[in-house]
């Protein structure tokens, strides 16, 4: 069996997070090494391990987790000034976490280009 990721670990109550919100498909919190003064993570709770590995199945909960992350991200008083949805999707885009997560960022000015 393959070992758990700490996002699995997080979803089976293994590690402490601090949680924002939370169904029975996705679970959103914040990200412990922060890069913005807002910074959190919305992740399947069922393993994807990336967008390339998305299968057709997957479409409902993919869009399921822009839709949490929009409805967090407006919680959290973002809605207003902006902020950045960002999937890092293999190791060249820096994915150190192989199970598909969002990174949601705001509350300082995100500039352009991020790479």
């Amino acid at each position: 069996m393959q070992d758990k990721t700490i996002f699995q670990r997080i979803i089976d109550k293994e590690i402490p997070a601090t949680i924002l919100f939370e169904d029975d498909k996705v679970l959103a919190f914040k990200d412990v090494n922060p890069v913005a003064p807002c910074h959190f993570l919305v992740i399947p709770k069922f393993p994807i391990v990336n967008l390339t590995e998305a299968k057709p199945e997957d479409e409902p909960i993919l869009g399921h987790l822009l839709y949490v992350a929009s409805q967090v991200a407006k919680v959290q008083g973002l809605s207003e000034s902006g902020y950045r949805v960002v999937i890092n999707n293999g190791k060249d885009a820096n994915q150190t976490v192989f199970h598909l997560h969002l990174h949601v960022l705001g509350g300082r000015d995100l500039t352009w280009p991020p790479g």
